[in-house]
């Protein structure tokens, strides 16, 4: 029953028919939690405040939730979730992980343990780290269904789409884990939200060679590191708002010169380290921002 949440369109047939499966293999309690919901008609994004680290919890109109990164192994995903959603509600429909950084991937170990997914998706990068070992043993335990994905693939549902920019087949086996980055645009509520994860410079003026455009949100990329969020980049995109997501670290992040270039274009900007957890709800017309 899931094929009446989900429509997956993909850019090669085989892909398609695989992630077409495994979305409507789904348990049948994954449809009767989603369509028992109450269907909350508003967009809301939330960028967690987890410290030195990415995690964002995505609330599409109709009431599907997506879950992109986690943050670092320090408990504040799950304590961050706790503010946003129900203590009855135990489900993530999707949860992506852009790259296998554990300040990316860490805080999802216990998200996992704690919440039922849908299905998990990422590009196919393996990390190193012993904590990446120990995401893929609480997938298998769980029994989590994992889905591999890259540039031009998407995910519909509703009025609701997700676009895989990023990564190339070309860059799957960088030496630099930043390349591989999964980059997703999210066009929902007439606002287009582009999240980054750690991507450099060289990426995002590739994903302006490759036709992205004017959007509405930012999430910034690599935490404001000076090699990411070029002049031309925020040019091209314009954002009305930049959220950094970035904590304590010896980094220097947010960095001035990545400061400056935000300024720059006049883009309203919101700090994970000064605001806590940032959360947009959008209707179409307003963009709301505030604090859970």
């Amino acid at each position: 029953m899931a094929d009446e949440l989900f429509e997956v369109l993909k850019k090669h047939k085989e892909k398609a028919i695989i992630l077409f499966l495994a979305l409507c293999v789904l348990d049948v309690s994954l449809y009767i939690q989603i369509s028992g919901r109450e269907k909350n008609r508003d967009l809301s994004l939330h960028f967690l405040g987890v410290g030195q680290g990415d995690s964002e919890l995505v609330m599409l109109p109709g009431g599907v939730k997506v879950l992109i990164d986690g943050g670092p192994i320090n408990g504040k995903a799950l304590s961050e979730l706790s503010k946003i959603l129900p203590g009855t509600d135990r489900y993530i429909d999707l949860v992506v992980m852009s790259h296998p950084q554990t300040d990316h991937f860490g805080g999802l170990i216990d998200v996992l343990k704690d919440y039922s997914i849908g299905a998990f998706l990422w590009s196919g990068r393996e990390g190193t780290a012993t904590s990446f070992m120990n995401l893929k043993e609480v997938m298998a335990e769980k029994g989590i269904r994992d889905i591999r994905v890259g540039k031009g693939d998407r995910i519909d549902y509703e009025n609701n789409v997700i676009q895989v920019l990023a990564p190339w087949k070309s860059l799957m086996n960088s030496k630099e884990l930043n390349d591989t980055t999964v980059v997703l645009e999210l066009e929902s509520k007439n606002t287009k939200t582009l999240f980054t994860g750690d991507i450099g410079s060289k990426i995002e003026d590739q994903l302006v060679a490759d036709g992205l455009g004017v959007i509405d949100i930012l999430k910034v990329a690599h935490h404001g590191s000076k090699y990411s969020s070029p002049a031309e980049f925020l040019k091209t995109l314009h954002p009305k708002l930049s959220v950094i997501e970035v904590g304590k670290n010896s980094y220097g992040h947010p960095t001035k010169e990545a400061l400056q270039r935000i300024g720059a274009i006049g883009s309203s900007l919101y700090r994970t380290d000064e605001y806590g957890t940032v959360s947009v709800v959008i209707d179409g017309k307003a963009m709301r921002v505030y604090r859970p």
